[in-house]
């Protein structure tokens, strides 16, 4: 994770779900930037912080916080600015991708889907967006999913979710443009988390997976790390309301 953006140096960089699969690797490629991480997530993140702080010598700011109550996502929000300072950078990446089906989807179960899939990334673009546009500017990366590109089958709310966030993210970048505010979009493909592995994935999915990359190698968490720090950086700096894909050459944009 050789990534040379010099510019991140010190730049306080907050990411949801930034403790374990894609978001601790973030949270990791920041740190050895240079930059100050905050992030928020639900489970204990305390031995992480500690293994980054000896891999990187430095320590993210870990606020414990369900990123369903908009309140205490707020607060968290607010406590990472008193003990780093203003935000300029930030990652909505936490979701969950369990799956469902049609027709046993209750409106209950479909609210609790968005209230971790899409919900969070409005609010905290809310939080951050008027005091980024008093600092000069900043950068907003919103986490998608290829699972919408491809027409998934087997989740069609965190589909829909994830397809919202797109449009979400180009809505914010025009929006909150002249505020000199960036605001993208990952959309990863299959990225082999340690969660995917125990849950999701078998031999013969992911070859049959494989078989639809350009690229004949699985995606791995480390992989989100230079795209994502690509746009958090001055390296993209005219660059806004787009979507990067980072799948090994499953799906084609344009």
């Amino acid at each position: 994770m050789d990534y040379q953006f010099h510019d991140l140096k010190d730049k306080h960089v907050f990411i949801t779900g930034g403790g374990s699969g894609v978001g601790a690797a973030l949270t990791e490629g920041f740190l050895r930037a240079g930059a100050k991480v905050s992030f928020v997530q639900r489970s204990d993140a305390s031995d992480f912080c500690d293994a980054m702080q000896t891999a990187t010598g430095a320590r993210p700011h870990f606020i414990a916080c369900d990123i369903t109550d908009i309140d205490a996502l707020k607060n968290a929000l607010s406590d990472a600015t008193a003990k780093q300072g203003a935000i300029d950078v930030l990652v909505n990446n936490a979701a969950d991708d369990i799956r469902h089906n049609l027709a046993d989807m209750r409106v209950e179960d479909w609210d609790k889907n968005h209230a971790i899939n899409l919900r969070p990334y409005f609010f905290t673009a809310q939080f951050v967006a008027p005091l980024m546009a008093q600092h000069g500017g900043g950068v907003i990366i919103n986490y998608s999913s290829a699972s919408y590109l491809m027409g998934n089958a087997g989740y069609p709310a965190y589909v829909a979710a994830n397809a919202a966030i797109t449009g979400l993210t180009r809505a914010l970048a025009r929006e909150l443009g002249a505020d000199r505010i960036r605001v993208n979009a990952v959309v990863p493909g299959w990225v082999l988390t340690q969660k995917q592995r125990t849950q999701w994935a078998s031999p013969e999915s992911l070859e049959k997976h494989l078989e639809k990359q350009c690229l004949k190698e699985h995606l791995m968490p480390q992989d989100m790390v230079g795209g994502t720090l690509f746009l958090a950086s001055n390296a993209s700096r005219m660059m806004t309301g787009q979507v990067l894909v980072i799948d090994g050459g499953v799906v084609v944009t344009g």
